[in-house]
Order: structure tokens, then sequence, then C-alpha cells
């Protein structure tokens, strides 16, 4: 972007100045409207995602098979949810404010598979395209017992077809296990960005993994293009697929459940506040989708993102969604959040959610590092990076008294409110390389 647009920009959207120096920001959306009214921006609705639950619930007895560790859940990839007071305590000492409410966290970062929450995206779109080509070939019935997918017959048919995906890493291990226990030959275009264990384990689960030295956008460009050249090859687009996003969204019913049985209640008097990190959007995008339909007006979305990866809060606060990358404003996209580290937002998923996302942050390296090593001593927790982005957000909205007044947030409100961490990776991080990170953030 020429340097008389960017100025003309800062001029208009003044938070692009602190964006462009690196510095850590807080904006609440103040297009916010209620649910009912946001919903009608996504063009899907709560009966697509009781379809996409229902077919999870198809493919559990093939993933109960295929995957013994899922045999504990009947072969629903879940993960639990847990309160995470020592945390919440360190956290009222490191920010100096009296933290309202109650902290607890969402463990995606250790769904089985592939540990991470690309486990229900990513799974979910290799699931569905398998269910289409089996029930095409007239393979498959959907009343059949789907354990029957676990067969030499099942895998010779799905050999004859092909999937690729672009992706930072995580999105890459759960499409590429999922694919080739399947059968699919599969194809994983990996940024620069992306960490060498995950690759390694693609490999060992005999997937194709090609390597750049660039980031994400171009990693996703080149897999696109090679599935073109290609009838077989189905290619799976994080930055505009709807089937990725509806597979993320069934989360939004099962932690209502889950809270249910843990007698957490939710509704205006009881808001609560959900912390999601973001990298192309995808994931917290359908997350919040399935939240706002399973809670209404008592969710409140944030997203967190690195200082170096401020993509979506770019593209929703300038309106310019998917037409403008951090790097155009000279921003490196360079930061330790793998995961996070995207340079241009997802356009479906920003407009999508553009009134139904209370607010964005960003946060730097460091204090990812330092979160994580503070959840390890409180809680004994371990994440990756990407995952700890989420954390400060108690104090984002705490701290903003503008966006309280708002919204007419009372005292007994934010005293009764239920603020919940969504943590994204970091379950199946190598034991020395989890020693790095911690090592960096007690540092």
């Amino acid at each position: 972007m020429q340097q008389d647009k960017i100025v003309e920009l800062i001029k208009t959207h003044p938070l692009v100045k602190d964006l462009i120096a690196l510095k850590e920001v807080t904006w609440f959306n103040p297009e916010i409207a209620p649910t009912a009214e946001g919903l009608k921006d996504v063009g899907l609705t709560k009966d697509d995602i009781a379809d996409a639950a229902a077919r999870l619930n198809r493919f559990a007895p093939y993933i109960a098979k295929a995957f013994p560790e899922t045999q504990p859940s009947k072969g629903i990839i879940e993960s639990q949810v847990r309160p995470i007071p020592k945390m919440q305590q360190a956290l009222t000492e490191r920010f100096g404010m009296p933290l309202s409410g109650k902290l607890w966290l969402k463990q995606d970062s250790h769904l089985p598979i592939s540990g991470s929450i690309k486990a229900r995206g990513g799974i979910y779109e290799v699931l569905k395209h398998a269910e289409d080509l089996a029930v095409q070939a007239g393979l498959l019935k959907y009343e059949d017992d789907y354990s029957k997918l676990f067969s030499d017959e099942f895998r010779q048919f799905f050999s004859q077809y092909s999937i690729a995906v672009g992706s930072t890493g995580n999105l890459g291990l759960s499409i590429g296990i999922m694919s080739a226990k399947l059968g699919f030959k599969v194809s994983v275009h990996m940024s620069a960005d992306a960490r060498e264990w995950k690759k390694q384990k693609l490999r060992a689960n005999g997937v194709n993994v090609v390597e750049y030295k660039t980031d994400y956008s171009v990693a996703v460009a080149n897999g696109r293009k090679e599935a073109q050249k290609d009838p077989t090859c189905f290619f799976i687009d994080d930055e505009n697929s709807r089937t990725l996003f509806l597979g993320y969204s069934v989360a939004g019913e099962r932690l209502k459940k889950q809270f249910a049985t843990l007698d957490v209640t939710v509704d205006n008097e009881h808001p609560l506040f959900v912390y999601l990190p973001c990298g192309v959007g995808g994931g917290p995008g359908g997350v919040a989708f399935g939240l706002k339909n399973a809670f209404g007006d008592a969710v409140h979305c944030i997203f967190a993102e690195p200082t170096h990866s401020p993509c979506m809060l770019l593209g929703v606060y300038t309106g310019l969604h998917e037409k403008i990358a951090v790097q155009d404003l000279g921003i490196d996209n360079l930061t330790a959040a793998d995961g996070l580290a995207v340079g241009r937002p997802s356009g479906f998923v920003g407009r999508a959610m553009q009134r139904l996302i209370d607010g964005y942050y960003t946060l730097q390296d460091q204090e990812m590092y330092q979160l994580l090593a503070l959840l390890d001593e409180t809680e004994g927790v371990r994440l990756e990076p990407s995952a700890l982005a989420g954390m400060p957000g108690i104090s984002r909205v705490l701290a903003n008294q503008e966006y309280l007044q708002r919204m007419g947030f009372t005292k007994a409100q934010l005293d009764n409110a239920t603020h919940l961490v969504w943590a994204t990776g970091g379950g199946m991080v190598p034991a020395e390389e989890m020693e790095k990170y911690l090592a960096k953030g007690r540092s």
C-alpha cells in the first residue's frame, strides 16, 4: 500500500497507527447487534449446525474403531472445560486489578487425534467429503453403522481420491491424520512458520508435506493451484470453507450441555465472555457462531491476535476484510504463535461475524510465553504459545469502561460472569519442545 494511502487510512481509522507500531491494542466493536439480527449476516442456520452434529454422531462408531483413544467418549471428539481459580488469582496480581467473575479453560488443546481446535473443523470436513463420495458411489447409506468404513474395502475406495490443504500447522495435522486414516492420498502445504515436529508427525502418518519459505497465504494459494490440476483432488479452503466453519460451530451446543452438567448458569444476569485466539478466522468464527446460536445475547465473543499478525482486527475495523493484509502496512506477520501467523483474514468470516463479535485485541509474543509458564505453574496445564492468546481477555474486558457502560453491564452481572479462555492447541507438543516454551516464559 502506498504511503499516502496509509496516511489516509490512519486519518479515518486512528487505531491503524498503533497496529503499525506493533502496540498492544483493544477495540470493541460499536456495530455489535442483537444476536437475532447479527445471525442474518451468516447465511447459515441452527439447522445447519444440527446437520453437522448429526453427521459427527454417524461417524462416531468409525472414529472409536479407527482411533482407540476416543473409545471412552464413544468416538465423539470433545474436550473438557474446567475452572482455573489459581490462574485467575495470578492474573489479578499480574494485571494489578480485581478480576470479578469466574475464569474457566476450554481444553481444545487436548482434543484427541490432533491435539488442537482444528480437530473440530478439519476432521469434520474430511468426514463430510468421505461420506459424500461413499454415498454417491452407493457404498454407504446414512442409516448404516459407519464403523464399516474402517475396512480395506473403503480404504481402497478412498485411495482413488486425494485431499490438499494449506496450513501453518494444526489444521494440516487434523486433516492429514484423518485423511490418511481413511485411505485418501493427502498433501499438506505448510508455511515457513510451521513447527518441525508437526511436519514430522504428518510424514509419520503417511502424509505428503510440501514446505514453503513464505507465509500462510502462499501455502494456501499453492495448495489450491495444485488441487485444480487434479480432478480427483479435493481442496480444503481454510479461508472460505462453510463446511469447516460448521464443524467448529457444533462446539456451542456441546458447551451448553457441559455447563448445565457443571451447574454453570449462562443468561442475561450471568453473562459469558469467551476469548478465542484468531488466525485466518475459521475456527474462532465457527465456534462463535455456534455459541451465539446456543446462548444468544448472553454470550460475548472476543478475538485475540498477535501484534505482528492482527489480520482479523484490521479487516473488520477498516471494513476492508480480505482486501487488506497486515503486510500492506509494513507489519511483518512473524510470530511465535504459529497458528495465528496469518496476514490476510477470511473475508467470509469477517463479513459473516462482523456484528456478532464484541471485540478484538492484540498481544505480544513474550506475553504468550509468560502466560504459558504461569498456567503451568498455577494449574499444571501445558499449552502451545498461540493457545494463551485468550488469557489476557478478562483484563481487557474489565478494564474497558466505555465498552462495559455501552453494553449496560451492572456490577452484579460482572460479579456473576463466566470468563472462558478457549485453549486452541498444545496437547501433542513434544516434551523437549514444551520445555523450550516454558524456559522462554520463565525467563
